[in-house]
């Protein structure tokens, strides 16, 4: 999930940030957060928003690479929304983190055990065994989802899908 920009866009130089947002359950938040980082020609690298233990708070967890002072000021505007509740820039703290990732992978014959093998390695799960294909569902950090994927460029991805980071702060800081 590499950091790109969009078509057009210029490319910030800087640190990867993960920013989290506590936000009202509500319709239009996201499209609103999402806006501030377009208006900056920011381009977000992963979005993952879901409820809370409270359902009427949702959690938006932003992945960006850029500059560390424009991204404060897009985290102090965001935080000026009306439906968001806290914003925190978790650059330096102690997260813990995962992301999901779903492969679809040609799977042959002669192939199969060695793909089998290595979704053992790497503590994945076949959700789907098709004709040809393989489903492989894999939970981790970024590097070792990152690894998996590059191991199974070389069996044919056919398909490929990921949620990108969900992190909690360490201990008793909030996320």
């Amino acid at each position: 999930m590499a950091g790109l920009p969009e078509k057009g866009q210029p490319t910030p130089q800087g640190a990867r940030h993960v920013i989290s947002a506590l936000v009202d359950n509500r319709p239009g938040v996201l499209a609103r957060a999402a806006g501030l980082f377009a208006r900056r020609g920011y381009n977000i690298d992963a979005l993952a928003v879901s409820i809370t233990e409270d359902p009427e708070v949702s959690r938006m967890t932003i992945t960006v690479t850029g500059d560390e002072r424009i991204l404060d000021q897009i985290c102090k505007q965001l935080g000026k929304l009306v439906d968001v509740r806290q914003v925190i820039d978790h650059t330096g703290h102690a997260l813990v983190e995962r992301e999901l990732c779903l492969v679809k992978v040609k799977a042959t014959p002669q192939t199969r055990r060695d793909i089998l093998d290595i979704v053992e390695i790497f503590r994945g799960d076949v959700v789907d065994v098709g004709n040809g294909t393989l489903i492989i569902q894999v939970t981790g950090d970024e590097q070792k989802i990152d690894a998996f994927v590059r191991i199974m460029r070389e069996y044919g991805i056919v398909e490929m899908v990921r949620t990108g980071r969900v992190v909690l702060t360490r201990g008793q800081q909030p996320t």
